[in-house]
């Protein structure tokens, strides 16, 4: 396929997006098995298409003065690829399978300097409902933070210091461009031009032999802050696939004790594989059973218990730009709700000196800052470890991650803008009595 020709099958993928209200991956797979003569770089290159145009939907409709799929895949070719109008007028020629002609209003449109005096939602890409919301955070900075969390985000991967060193697997990964990450010790970094196909990491000999997981650098980091240390006894309540589980056991050099479980099993099953191909000896998956945690023999027993807890997700917008326009504010109050049952649930296993680690993907107040005030208020029993002593674990970078990371007397928290990693907040909540 032409590149004006994936163009406009994009346009095509971003109608039914917009019409069916579909997730992007479902109907980007649909439209492939329905055009068996795409090959895998047409379909990676209108899936980048799609999501670009996703990532700054508002600001291309508001830069074109119209929000049809065409008008916000033509200004997302100026705003996020920064194409200039010559080139973006070779791709709309009104050829076979190419799009139709620039008009002179679109040209006028592609021309301008329209977002000056947008509102903070389009600058910053998101809904309008969360203004308020994004605002308490960032104040006036809210657009900028929210451009950012629209970018493409990095593919990252973490060596797993098990069974590597990270300057060996960066000089075997040299091919894909790998770099060390500027925080965490054990993060590779592969930075994706806009147009890039993701590499197969799956199918490289390092993913394979358990030397490398795709994890991006904040989630890292969101683990390394635990604390987990060799012969502990550790829960990880929200386990899902695992991702923060093995960064544990590698933290913890296979000593100690791993528990690793979910509400939902579902989310449990690919973590089986991982810990074998991981060589994580320390791991014991405790699967639930119907009501049953299968968890009342840990009670009063955890050095640390691991809270991955359930969020809006919006610091993961950079991977997940269709979510921030399928998100609604019910959401928000039903993950809140969430968020107090599982501190709620963690409490009991936590024995005297213990702590526990509370981490959303999230950036806003609700979910992260007012939570801990409130458990806080709930359990006096605990306090909250300053954010300054947690960090300490990044050593010779603690200082200068220090100055990039917004910190609070709640925790801390981590966004694209600051950071350049997703956004993660991260508090520890330590049992005094």
């Amino acid at each position: 396929m032409t590149p004006a020709a994936r163009l406009s099958a994009a346009i095509e993928v971003f109608a039914d997006i917009e019409t069916r209200r579909r997730p992007a991956g479902d109907t980007l797979k649909d439209w492939g098995l329905s055009h068996r003569f795409a090959g895998s770089g047409d379909r990676a290159a209108i899936a980048g298409l799609v999501y670009d145009a996703l990532r700054r939907k508002s600001s291309s409709a508001w830069l074109m003065s119209e929000a049809s799929p065409r008008a916000v895949l033509v200004g997302m070719l100026r705003r996020e690829r920064g194409l200039d109008l010559a080139a973006i007028e070779a791709l709309c020629t009104g050829a076979r399978y190419a799009p139709a002609s620039l008009t002179d209003a679109e040209k006028a449109a592609l021309s301008s300097d329209a977002l000056a005096d947008a509102p903070a939602p389009v600058q910053g890409d998101y809904p309008d409902w969360l203004d308020a919301q994004l605002e308490r955070v960032f104040g006036d900075e809210r657009a900028a933070e929210g451009a950012a969390l629209s970018s493409r985000a990095p593919l990252d991967l973490r060596v797993n210091r098990l069974v590597a060193r990270r300057d060996e697997v960066r000089s075997k990964l040299e091919h894909l461009g790998a770099e060390p990450t500027p925080w965490s010790p054990a993060g590779l970094r592969i930075r994706l031009a806009a147009d890039a196909k993701s590499p197969g990491i799956h199918a490289e000999p390092e993913f394979r032999k358990g030397e490398i997981e795709i994890q991006d650098e904040g989630s890292q980091l969101a683990a390394l802050f635990a604390g987990a240390k060799p012969g502990e006894q550790v829960i990880d309540l929200c386990a899902g696939a695992g991702g923060k589980t093995l960064a544990l056991a590698a933290a913890m050099e296979n000593h100690g004790q791993i528990y690793a479980t979910d509400t939902d099993k579902r989310r449990l099953v690919p973590i089986h594989e991982r810990i074998t191909r991981a060589g994580a000896r320390n791991i014991q998956v405790r699967t639930p059973r119907g009501t049953a945690d299968g968890l009342d023999d840990l009670a009063g027993r955890a050095d640390l218990v691991l809270l991955d807890t359930p969020c809006t997700g919006i610091g993961t917008w950079r991977r997940n730009p269709d979510a921030k326009w399928r998100i609604r504010p019910g959401a928000l109050a039903e993950r809140i709700k969430q968020q107090e049952a599982v501190l709620e649930r963690a409490v009991p296993l936590v024995k005297l000196g213990g702590r526990i680690a509370y981490i959303t993907c999230s950036v806003l107040a609700e979910e992260n800052g007012d939570q801990v005030r409130a458990f806080a208020g709930r359990h006096a029993d605990f306090s909250v470890e300053k954010p300054l002593d947690v960090i300490n674990g990044l050593g010779e970078r603690a200082y200068l991650f220090a100055d990039a990371v917004l910190i609070s007397g709640e925790g801390l928290l981590m966004t694209p803008r600051r950071t350049d990693t997703d956004g993660f907040f991260v508090s520890i909540l330590r049992r005094t009595a």
